[in-house]
């Protein structure tokens, strides 16, 4: 990475990357020394525009520098489904780069204007320098983070894997609660998100919440959410 452009991501972006889990107690000093071992690349994407598509071959590791990206899976037919939401300071393709998959099983698309760090994390896998204060610091931080993706996939999973269209939309919102400490909170998706996400069909799941609601156990507008102990 030439000089200027590591001066302009650390100008931008500094602050999102020293939050961002994988860089934990890495001194900017080091920051900027690491994304040189990294190979790191800015690029920007526009909304909708596809970061990675399935079948693509590559075993970088995206940072989400500013914007919002989903990680999603189509089948034959072109069905949609939502894996996962990153925001800024999120990563993803971290799994598929460390087990170098030949091609990706999913896509990766902008949701909205969107700023994305590549990294290599080969270059610190299979080139390590034990010496290095801030290599020991990202391998624990990069064991950390895969910890944390992983609990967040079995929650994910509990809640798609439930029934009916009701089960799924009270675990899902549920855990959205526990998450924000309390009974009104707002999601990060729309309808169709949301849908997309439990994988349930987009009217079906509008009808079923209006029950709910006529049930005396939520109430809604748009995004914004409050559980009620039920009639």
């Amino acid at each position: 990475m030439d000089f200027q452009h590591k001066r302009e991501i650390m100008k931008n972006f500094v602050e999102v990357l020293q939050q961002c889990e994988l860089f934990n107690g890495i001194t900017k000093p080091d920051l900027l020394a690491l994304l040189d071992r990294l190979s790191a690349r800015q690029k920007s994407f526009g909304k909708n525009g596809f970061i990675f598509n399935a079948g693509d071959k590559t075993g970088l590791v995206g940072i989400v520098l500013s914007g919002v990206v989903h990680v999603i899976h189509e089948d034959f037919w072109g069905h949609r489904k939502i894996v996962s939401r990153i925001e800024s300071g999120g990563m993803f393709g971290e799994s598929f780069a460390c087990v170098e998959i030949k091609r990706l099983p999913v896509s990766v698309m902008a949701v909205e204007k969107t700023a994305v760090l590549f990294i290599n994390i080969q270059q610190i896998l299979n080139h390590p320098s034990p010496a290095s204060v801030f290599y020991t610091k990202l391998a624990r931080n990069f064991a950390v983070l895969m910890a944390k993706k992983n609990i967040t996939l079995i929650r994910k999973l509990e809640n798609v894997t439930q029934t009916t269209t009701r089960e799924k939309l009270m675990s899902y919102l549920s855990e959205e609660a526990k998450l924000a400490g309390k009974s009104t909170f707002s999601i990060p998706f729309n309808r169709e998100e949301l849908a997309n996400y439990l994988s349930v069909e987009r009217s079906a799941m509008s009808a079923e919440l209006s029950r709910m609601r006529a049930d005396g156990l939520v109430q809604y507008r748009k995004n914004h959410f409050q559980l009620l102990s039920g009639s």
